[in-house]
């Protein structure tokens, strides 16, 4: 296995990490948790939910291994499951929606009654849920090599960056975009995980199922 991926592979990876964690998505939500907040509290959970993301994902990326060791999951099977996963989230995306996987209705009502929602429910799950977590470690499968994880530590960083940024501006974008500017961008992005999750679970079938790759 080679150490590095070609230059647009990591571009793409860093697109669909992207398009997953949707931080436009979630302004709606982030500016009615933050509704109560002065400007200072709000610029400090934006720096929580920011780094949060960061750390989750960095994490994923250096500890998903372990993981599926300690349960004995093949890589094909998580690829398969994972790209089941995003798939989900997908349509529920092209439908201008919240998925359930990264917050049921019950933990929506719950996270509303805490003080601090930075952590729990907006860099998890909403942000960074399950979804980005599987795609982490399924983007680091791909290679190995230092450089190959610090690639994809920058693109972890960019996104954190990235997130920031969004919900630093989120009162200024959700007052220009409305509630169809941001639909049609969450949509946008659903379609492009649609493609991610497809390749997944190709990709997961030719492990499990060799035929498949030499037909």
């Amino acid at each position: 296995m080679s150490h590095m991926l070609n230059y647009s592979e990591y571009v793409k990876m860093f697109i669909g990490l992207l398009a997953i964690i949707n931080p436009f998505g979630v302004i709606p939500i982030f500016i009615g948790m933050t509704s109560d907040q002065s400007d200072g509290q709000r610029r400090q959970t934006v720096r929580v939910v920011a780094t949060s993301v960061s750390v989750i994902l960095l994490v994923s990326l250096f500890f998903g291994d372990l993981f599926l060791e300690f349960f004995g999951i093949s890589i094909a099977s998580f690829r398969v499951g994972g790209g089941i996963l995003i798939l989900l989230m997908a349509i529920a995306m092209l439908h201008a929606k919240t998925s359930l996987i990264r917050q049921t209705e019950e933990e929506a009502d719950e996270s509303t009654e805490k003080e601090s929602v930075a952590i729990v429910p907006l860099a998890m799950p909403l942000l960074a849920g399950p979804g980005a977590i599987s795609t982490v470690i399924l983007e680091a499968h791909k290679s190995s090599g230092l450089a190959h994880y610090m690639i994809i530590s920058t693109g972890i960083l960019l996104i954190g960056l990235a997130v920031w940024g969004v919900l630093r501006l989120a009162p200024w974008i959700a007052g220009h975009l409305g509630a169809t500017g941001l639909n049609i961008f969450t949509r946008i992005m659903g379609l492009i995980l649609a493609a991610i999750a497809v390749e997944f679970i190709a990709s997961g079938l030719q492990g499990l199922f060799p035929i498949l790759a030499a037909n």
